[in-house]
């Protein structure tokens, strides 16, 4: 039963990182002809076309990308409950989707600037991915720059990001308990 429970977090998981992501990049308005974003807009265009009929963006904000991700969370649960793996009742089922939503919104930025991070050393601005990635993070490396005092070309704002990210991790850790790792 572990290895089945490991393999449908996995593919929830990694879908519900997807769609994130394709929300994330319609936000940012990043370039819609790179391959990373067509690889999510590929994997995601199918559902999210009809959602896109009944709920509308507004203000640069995709609802229909966002309604999706909720919408596998609680399939996610959903579908451990069916297998008897988990036990909650709908309120909590709701609960936990919403929280899984916001922890995976997390571990994404956290990737995408662990990925950036490692393509800066080692392209150097020339890979299309990069670019991508240099769009997905810049609106919110760029504030903490500003902050920052100019150390000869060392870029801080990462790390500052990291740690605002980890800050957040242990509000939410007091907040919802230890059930926020298990997430």
């Amino acid at each position: 039963m572990n290895t089945l429970f490991f393999l449908l977090d996995t593919v929830f998981s990694i879908y519900l990182m997807v769609v994130l992501l394709r929300f994330w990049l319609q936000w940012t308005k990043a370039d819609f002809y790179n391959p990373l974003s067509q690889f999510c807009v590929k994997l995601t265009h199918p559902i999210l076309t009809p959602l896109r009929r009944v709920i509308p963006g507004f203000r640069g904000i995709d609802f229909a990308s966002l309604l999706l991700a909720y919408v596998v969370a609680v399939l996610k649960f959903v579908t451990f409950m069916s297998l008897g793996i988990l036990k909650i009742n709908v309120t909590g089922l709701l609960l936990l989707s919403f929280l899984v939503v916001l922890k995976q919104a997390g571990s994404l930025l956290f990737w995408v600037l662990i990925a950036r991070a490692i393509l800066s050393w080692i392209s150097q601005g020339r890979s299309s991915v990069e670019y991508v990635l240099f769009q997905l993070t810049e609106p919110l490396l760029s504030p903490i720059r500003r902050f920052l005092p100019s150390l000869g070309g060392l870029d801080l704002s990462v790390l500052v990001l990291f740690l605002i990210l980890q800050g957040i991790n242990f509000l939410m850790l007091d907040l919802v308990g230890p059930l926020w790792n298990q997430l």
